[in-house]
């Protein structure tokens, strides 16, 4: 009886999850498969305290960043020689850089479950209820940058009272959730070697000064896009260029096989039928593939009907294959903490941003080196 813990509770990813079981169940019964939902907030620590008392799970979804420690700690089952003894798997068929992301010395530890890149949906109708040109359009004339996109919700706002921009989950606490923004700016949150902290560059002043400008009035939480009497004419468009230019940014997350395991073996054998390509083709639906053979226009807009081919093309398959993803660490959630705090006088008015952003280096140095 495998167990794996998951963030999503979500009724069509468990139809789907659950689909995926049953099948490998009618080939191996007796093995059975059940998926253990967690709030994403008390993710890692229902993980930890599951690990440390004797109760781990025998699979388990983590993001990249979150992956670091677990790796790091030798607490992940080995999978190369599983995928690549099992018959049709074709390892090869994943993008390289997607398999670096979850290996450690040539071992892969993680499958990449969800490479998902950032982009912006767009409410149409209230941008042109503002007399703003919509970002499809700007992105016609080559100038959909960041400086347009706020001058585009400082409009809206202006003439509907309604939201402008909308950063997803953001609520002053999650400053991870602002990594779609800063990367414009090409910023480096901490040297290659991990140990001293960059938050003070002149990039990521710049970077934190803008949206200080812009955050006043306009950053919130997003609603779901509604559906019916409510529908609006929405758009999907990519991230708007920064001083860098045109650039992605992705979510990733994977699964891997906890070594404290008793059936580590087993889960390794499910994970690989679990990712194989007829079970990533159903999973692309909701979560984007690093498989060649499935990111393409054609498999996608079969499980993705209300995004056009060139939605798909631009915004999802660019995303995956050009996109950058979080810069990850060990003690991950201990530094995620520790900036939050830092950040907090960050949040106000009158803040210094330069004097604000050498206070989080300081305070994060001497966690980065341990």
């Amino acid at each position: 009886n495998l167990r794996m813990l998951i963030w999503s509770a979500n009724e069509d990813h468990l139809r789907l999850l659950n689909e995926i079981a049953d099948a490998y169940k009618a080939q191996n019964p007796q093995v059975s498969v059940t998926y253990e939902a967690v709030p994403y907030g008390e993710f890692p620590t229902t993980l930890t305290t599951q690990i440390a008392g004797g109760n781990a799970p025998d699979l388990t979804w983590l993001t990249e960043t979150g992956s670091f420690d677990f790796i790091a700690a030798g607490a992940m089952f080995p999978l190369t020689e599983t995928f690549r003894t099992t018959e049709g798997y074709e390892l090869e068929d994943y993008a390289q850089a997607s398999i670096d992301s979850w290996s450690q010395d040539g071992e892969l530890y993680f499958y990449p479950f969800s490479t998902s890149p950032f982009a912006v949906f767009v409410n149409n109708d209230v941008v042109r209820e503002a007399n703003q040109k919509t970002p499809a359009e700007l992105i016609a004339e080559g100038n959909w940058d960041w400086q347009h996109a706020v001058e585009i919700g400082s409009a809206v706002n202006g003439e509907t009272g309604k939201h402008g921009i909308v950063f997803r989950d953001f609520d002053y606490t999650s400053w991870t959730r602002l990594a779609p923004l800063y990367t414009a700016w090409d910023v480096k949150l901490w040297s290659e070697d991990g140990k001293t902290c960059m938050m003070t560059s002149p990039e990521m002043v710049d970077a934190m000064s803008f949206l200080h400008d812009a955050i006043i009035t306009q950053i919130s939480r997003a609603n779901l896009l509604p559906t019916g009497d409510n529908a609006f004419e929405w758009d999907l468009v990519p991230l708007p260029a920064g001083p860098i230019g045109e650039y992605g940014y992705v979510g990733a997350a994977g699964i891997g096989v906890l070594k404290a395991s008793p059936h580590a073996q087993e889960a390794a054998d499910f994970l690989a039928f679990f990712s194989n390509k007829e079970n990533v083709t159903k999973l692309a639906r909701y979560f984007p593939p690093t498989r060649s053979s499935v990111l393409t226009p054609e498999v996608l807009a079969a499980s993705n009907p209300l995004l056009s081919v060139e939605q798909l093309t631009d915004v999802v398959i660019k995303g995956v294959t050009e996109g950058r993803s979080a810069a990850g660490h060990t003690n991950y959630e201990q530094i995620v903490q520790n900036v939050r705090a830092s950040l907090d006088s960050l949040w106000v008015p009158d803040a210094d941003v330069a004097q604000v952003l050498q206070a989080t280096c300081d305070n994060l140095n001497p966690l980065l080196q341990r």
